[in-house]
């Protein structure tokens, strides 16, 4: 059964750019775009910025460094650790990165620059400093369409408390995390066929603290699998995260895990309580574009003249990886650029290119890109790249990691 509309949507806004996704990539994509002068919105469909990084709790910023001594990965991805916990860490504090200068302590066998943050916190001073640089944000609003002139994106169409509108815009950073505003413009995109496994970390306080529960854990791809590296996983069932009934099944299945695994540990600690769960789906990897370039796991320590920023491997100590400017967007949508998870790469790239430090360099990066032009395959990279350096960004492995 099919159900004909026909819709008239009022504009209530307008702005140079538009980025749809609050989580890290948002956050970065925003800030980069403000501070070049811009007129920015920042959408985010739940009423906390941060995404998983505090709304699903997976609150540990993982490494900005190679795991051998070099720190690769700056910017603004630097700026939102420091910010993280600039008010305390939880855990995982890397002395040997921030209370000292001694190199020594950053070989193969000391901490890598990784923290655990405290959520909340985070998500209140990231507000702030959004705010601050002149970021509008939207709360409690969903991208569900969008509107097309030919081969650019004139306005995309939103829904929240007020109904159904739309915000014209020059340039929209994809942030979603889920390819969603690259969907709907019918750019190529691609979805993880793989599947995501079930989590269920939640916070609790017993007599010994306050402390994270990391129940069940991100999946590896297949390709990358051995005996020796098998994930055991809370239930059989996989999912894309790209259907309503599915994560809505999923988020319930990880409620009833939280809960059993509660039970069972009060039966010998009669103390401890949970403080808080995740409030929205545990989901790393659902839809990504196919840009460009499609960057691969294969091209460790490769020099693109194009690269807009380098990220380790927080699997393993070494790789160290520059992304491409390529990689970021599709000639097919003009004014369309993606940050963080969704951006060009393979499967066995994705796993190391979606969590938080990559969101952050592909963020700032994207940002400002916006900022700077309506047509990306026509950009002068030359230019983001001289705007990047400025702000602290370092692009090359053998300009700046290895000195």
């Amino acid at each position: 059964m099919m159900i004909s509309e026909k819709l008239q949507t009022k504009v209530t806004k307008q702005c140079d750019v538009l980025v749809c996704g609050g989580g890290f990539a948002g956050i970065s994509a925003a800030l980069a775009s403000a501070r070049q002068g811009k007129k920015t919105i920042l959408l985010e469909k739940q009423f906390i910025l941060g995404g998983l990084g505090t709304a699903g709790l997976v609150t540990i910023y993982l490494p900005l460094c190679d795991g051998i001594g070099h720190q690769v990965s700056f910017g603004i991805a630097e700026e939102l650790f420091r910010l993280a916990i600039s008010m305390g860490a939880e855990d995982r504090y890397p002395e040997n990165w921030l209370d000292c200068n001694d190199t020594s302590k950053r070989t193969e066998k000391n901490k890598r620059f990784e923290v655990r943050y405290n959520p909340q916190l985070f998500a209140l001073l990231a507000e702030q400093l959004l705010v601050k640089e002149g970021v509008e944000i939207l709360y409690g609003s969903y991208a569900v369409a969008v509107t097309k002139n030919v081969n650019k994106i004139e306005s995309v169409i939103i829904e929240n408390k007020s109904g159904r509108q739309a915000i014209v815009t020059k340039s929209v950073v994809d942030a979603t995390g889920d390819g969603d505003i690259t969907y709907y413009a019918e750019a190529p995109t691609e979805v993880f066929k793989q599947g995501n496994v079930l989590a269920a970390w939640y916070y609790f306080l017993n007599g010994m603290g306050y402390d994270l529960n990391m129940l069940g854990v991100a999946d590896i791809p297949d390709e990358q699998k051995k005996e020796s590296n098998q994930v055991e996983t809370l239930v059989s069932n996989r999912f894309t995260g790209l259907d309503g009934d599915e994560l809505s099944y999923m988020t319930r299945l990880s409620h009833q895990s939280v809960l059993n695994d509660i039970l069972k540990r009060r039966q010998k600690d009669k103390t401890l309580i949970p403080t808080s769960i995740a409030t929205i789906p545990q989901i790393r990897m659902t839809r990504k574009i196919l840009g460009e370039y499609v960057l691969h796991d294969s091209e460790m320590h490769k020099h693109f003249e194009d690269s807009i920023g380098m990220i380790s491997d927080w699997r393993k100590r070494g790789p160290v990886y520059e992304i491409p400017f390529s990689a970021l967007y599709s000639k097919k949508i003009k004014n369309l650029i993606t940050a963080g998870r969704c951006i060009s790469v393979t499967d066995s790239m994705w796993d190391i290119s979606r969590v938080i430090p990559s969101c952050a360099v592909t963020g700032q990066a994207a940002g400002t890109a916006a900022a700077l032009t309506d047509d990306f395959a026509l950009l002068d990279v030359k230019e983001l790249q001289k705007i990047l350096i400025n702000a602290g960004v370092v692009l090359h492995e053998s300009r700046g990691a290895k000195e």
